[in-house]
C-alpha cells in the first residue's frame, strides 16, 4: 500500500534578483524519511527549506503538506519579540500541560530557559529555537544547521534523540559525523537542480563524483561532435557550392546546447601564506592555574607546543577553551604558573563570532581596511602573499561575484561570512593559526579544502571545534577540558581521545589519570617513574606522534613514487621533498626523545 507523503513539492520555480534558484522542482518527503540536504554555500539549501516550511512563497508550483501533518522548522535567526525569556519563546504555542518538555530538552541542549532574550547571544537564541522544535515534536522536522553552537555533548544528545524519533526530518549540516550517523537519503542541490539518492550522507561523495564524471564524459562527447561538425562545415565551403543547411542548423543547436550548460562552481582558491619560520618550541606552559570566582578554568596544566603541531581544544561550551588559548598567547594572565612564547611568531586568528568583520561595511572595505595592521582607506588592491591583487579579482577566488563586492557583509550567509574571513586571514603571512570554530556554516567542499590546506601548512595550529570528523582529520594532539580545572593531553584527534580516555577510566592505577584538583599526583608519579609530570605526558603521547610521522612519511613516499610528478608539477615535487626531509628529521628526534624518556623512567 502506497504511503501518503508528509510533504510534496510540485513544479516549484523561484527567482531572486532575476536569477532562477529553482525551476521545475518536484520532490516528496515520506513518513520516517531521514534526509540530508546538501549543496554548496549559496546554492539555495536554506531557501528550499523555507519553501518546505511555508515561509517563502514560490513564484509558481505548489508545496503541500498532508492533511493533519505538523511541520516544524528550526529558524537560524528566530524573532523573539514579545518574549522576556528564552523559555517563554520555546514554550510558545504549546499546551501549558506539555511545556515541561522544554525543560527536558533544555537540559540536553544546555541552555537556560530563564535566560533573558534581551541579553541572549546568537548561539543561545538558536539553541532555544532548536529546543522549541524538539519539544513540539512535529511529524516532520526541518533542521537548518542544528549543531552550530552546540558542544559535543549536546550534539551527542541531539543525535540520540533524532535516532529514536519516529518523525521524519530533513537537515542541513556541515557536520559529517552527524549526517553519517543519522541520514538514510540525500537531497543534493547543484546549479538549481535537486537530485535525490536513497542512501545516507555516507555515500554522497561517491554518488556526486559519479554524476560529475558522467557529466564530464557527456561534455567531452559534445565537444568532439561540435569539433567534427565544424570541420565539415568549413571544408564544405570549398567542396560544395550549396551546403546541407539542415546540418548547419544542427551544428548551431549543438553550440547553443553547450552554451546553455551551467558550469560547475569551482573550489575557492584558498592558500595560507607561510610567514617566517618560528622557533622549534612555539610555546610552553608550566603548572597553569586560572579561575573566576569558584569556577576553575584550568589547574596544574603543563603543555609544550612544537612547531608544526595541530592541537585541538575540546570540551563543553563555557568550560574555558578560548580563555586557555588566550593564556597560551599571553593575552590573559594566569593566576598561577608560567607561559613562555617561542620566537618569531606571526599569529593569525579566525574567531567564531566573526568580530573582525564589520557587518555594515562592504566586502571590499572589509578587505582593504585592517585596524589590526593599521591599514585603512579606499584602496582597490590588496597585498596577497606578497603580490598586489585587485579586490574584485581576489574576492572571485573565494567564489564571490562582482556585485557582492559592494554589498554589506550583513547581507551574506553564515558560510559566506566564514569564507570572507578566511580570505582576509589568508592574505596575511602567519606561522601560528588560531582557529575558533572554523567549520560553522562552511559547505562540505570548502571544509575538505580547508582540511587539506591545514595538512600542508608549514606553521602551527591551535584549534577549537565541536566537529568530530574535522578533529579526526586535522588534530595531532587533543587537550580535553572536562570541567573543574581538569585539562588532559591526549595524542591524536577526537576518536583517539575517546579510546585513550576509555582505557584510562578502566585502568585501576592512578598513573595516567587526569590531574586532579586536589592532592599531589604529579609528585607521586615522579617518585614512581623518575619522570616529571610533563615528561610523563610526553612519554605517553610520543608513540602516537611517531605513528603519525611514519604514516605521513609513507604517504609522501607514495606521492613521490609517481614518475610524472616532477615533470608535471615540479613545485609540488619540491614541497613534497622538503616535507619528507622534515618528517624524517622529526621522526628521528621523536624516537631519540622516546628512548631517553624510557631510560629515565626505568631509573
Amino acid at each position: 500500500m502506497a504511503r501518503t507523503p508528509l510533504l510534496q513539492l510540485s513544479d516549484i520555480a523561484l527567482t531572486f534578483g532575476g536569477d532562477p534558484i529553482f525551476e521545475d522542482l518536484s520532490l516528496v518527503v515520506q513518513p520516517g524519511d531521514r534526509v540530508a540536504l546538501v549543496g554548496r554555500n549559496g546554492s539555495g539549501k536554506s531557501t528550499l527549506m523555507k519553501v518546505m516550511a511555508g515561509l517563502v512563497e514560490p513564484d509558481s508550483g505548489q508545496c503541500v503538506a498532508a492533511p493533519g501533518v505538523s511541520v516544524g522548522y528550526m529558524e537560524q535567526d528566530p524573532t523573539m519579540e514579545g518574549f522576556a525569556t528564552l523559555g517563554e519563546y520555546a514554550a510558545s504555542g504549546m499546551d501549558p500541560d506539555e511545556a515541561y518538555r522544554v525543560d527536558m530538552v533544555a537540559e540536553g541542549l544546555k541552555f537556560d530557559p530563564a535566560g533573558l532574550v534581551a541579553t541572549a547571544s546568537g548561539g543561545e537564541r538558536r539553541r532555544a529555537a532548536l529546543a522549541k522544535l524538539m519539544a513540539e515534536a512535529p511529524e516532520l522536522m526541518l533542521l537548518d544547521e542544528p549543531t552550530n553552537h552546540l558542544d559535543i555533548e549536546a550534539i551527542a544528545w541531539l543525535e540520540n534523540e533524532l535516532k529514536s524519533t519516529r518523525a521524519g526530518f530533513v537537515m542541513i549540516s556541515h557536520d559529517r559525523a552527524f549526517l553519517r550517523n543519522l541520514t538514510r537519503a540525500t537531497l543534493w542541490i547543484d546549479r538549481g537542480q535537486v537530485r535525490r539518492a536513497e542512501e545516507g550522507f555516507d555515500g554522497f561523495e561517491a554518488w556526486r563524483d559519479r554524476i560529475w564524471d558522467e557529466e564530464d564524459q557527456q561534455r567531452h562527447k559534445l565537444n568532439r561532435k561540435i569539433k567534427s561538425e565544424a570541420r565539415w562545415a568549413v571544408e564544405g565551403i570549398s567542396a560544395r557550392r550549396k551546403r546541407n543547411q539542415g546540418r548547419v542548423r544542427a551544428l548551431q543547436d549543438l553550440r547553443a546546447e553547450r552554451a546553455g550548460q551551467i558550469q560547475r562552481q569551482g573550489t575557492a582558491a584558498m592558500a595560507f601564506e607561510g610567514g617566517p619560520t618560528s622557533g622549534k618550541k612555539v610555546m610552553e606552559a608550566f603548572d597553569l592555574y586560572k579561575g573566576f570566582g569558584d569556577k576553575k578554568i584550568v589547574q596544574g596544566l603543563d603543555l609544550t607546543v612544537q612547531r608544526g603541531d595541530r592541537i585541538a581544544f575540546v570540551g563543553p561550551n563555557g568550560v574555558g577553551k578560548t580563555t586557555l588559548i588566550k593564556m597560551l598567547l599571553g593575552q590573559v594572565e594566569p593566576d598561577q604558573g608560567l607561559v613562555k612564547l617561542g620566537t618569531n611568531l606571526e599569529i593569525a586568528v579566525f574567531d567564531q563570532s566573526r568580530a573582525q568583520l564589520d557587518p555594515e561595511m562592504t566586502l571590499w572595505d572589509n578587505l582593504v581596511n585592517d585596524p589590526e595592521m593599521g591599514v585603512s582607506g579606499k584602496a582597490d588592491q590588496i597585498m596577497v602573499r606578497g603580490t598586489p591583487k585587485h579586490v574584485v579579482g581576489y574576492l572571485k577566488e573565494f567564489l564571490f561575484d562582482e556585485a557582492q563586492a559592494r554589498a554589506p557583509v550583513r547581507a551574506l550567509s553564515g558560510g559566506e561570512k566564514a569564507r570572507l574571513l578566511l580570505a582576509r586571514l589568508m592574505a596575511k603571512p602567519s606561522n601560528l593559526l588560531i582557529l575558533d570554530e572554523p567549520t560553522n556554516d562552511l559547505d562540505i567542499e570548502t571544509l575538505d579544502l580547508l582540511q587539506d590546506l591545514l595538512g600542508d601548512y608549514d606553521g602551527t595550529v591551535l584549534l577549537v571545534s565541536h566537529d568530530r570528523d574535522f578533529l579526526d582529520r586535522t588534530a595531532t594532539t587533543t587537550v580535553a577540558m572536562e570541567g573543574d580545572g581538569q585539562a588532559t593531553v591526549y595524542a591524536g584527534g577526537w576518536t583517539d581521545y575517546q579510546a585513550q580516555r576509555g582505557e584510562r577510566q578502566k585502568a585501576p592505577s592512578s598513573v595516567g589519570k587526569p590531574l586532579a584538583s586536589k592532592g599531589k599526583q604529579p609528585q607521586q608519579v615522579t617518585r614512581k617513574t623518575g619522570l616529571s609530570f610533563t615528561e610523563k605526558h610526553r612519554l605517553e603521547e610520543l608513540p602516537g606522534v611517531i605513528a603519525r610521522l611514519e604514516a605521513e612519511i609513507a604517504k609522501l613516499e607514495t606521492l613521490m613514487a609517481d614518475p610524472d610528478l616532477f615533470t608535471q608539477n615540479p613545485v609540488k615535487f619540491e614541497k613534497a621533498t622538503d616535507a619528507l626531509t622534515e618528517r624524517h628529521t622529526k621522526l628521528e628526534d621523536a624516537e631519540a626523545e622516546w628512548l631517553m624518556l624510557e631510560e629515565k623512567a626505568a631509573e
